[in-house]
């Protein structure tokens, strides 16, 4: 079980690195998912981008992994606006079925509870205490 915890511990990192980069090699994507009201989307883009990859190298890091979870869940929580943006108002430069979307925004809570397995669950307690 252990192994398996570490496996995706390490699939989390890379995950959140890659889209992180991403983030640096096409900002006109993210750019794109951005609602009008924010300001300043090409900072918030880069900001983001580098909140994903210092989370993603994070929890690679024991002494660094429980911030780093902390980290990305908030990160998670504020781009939901933007999830919520292009599933109500499209992404016709991506050519993404409508669908699709709103399929992405319960992924959201998936990704928030790999983030907590991952990074914030305590090993080795009991899940249940009864007494």
């Amino acid at each position: 079980m252990k192994r398996i915890h570490s496996i995706s511990r390490l699939a989390l990192a890379v995950f959140f690195i890659i889209a992180g980069v991403n983030h640096f090699r096409s900002p006109d994507v993210y750019l794109s998912m951005m609602p009008p009201w924010l300001p300043w989307p090409e900072m918030l883009n880069f900001v983001s981008g580098a909140a994903e990859i210092a989370g993603g190298v994070g929890v690679l890091h024991p002494r660094a992994r429980r911030i780093a979870g902390w980290g990305l869940i908030a990160l998670l929580v504020a781009v939901f606006p933007a999830n919520l943006h292009v599933a109500l108002n499209g992404w016709p430069e991506m050519h993404v079925p409508q669908w699709v979307l709103w399929a992405r925004l319960p992924v959201q809570l998936l990704f928030i509870a790999w983030v907590y397995q991952s990074c914030l669950r305590e090993r080795g307690s009991r899940e249940c205490c009864v007494s």
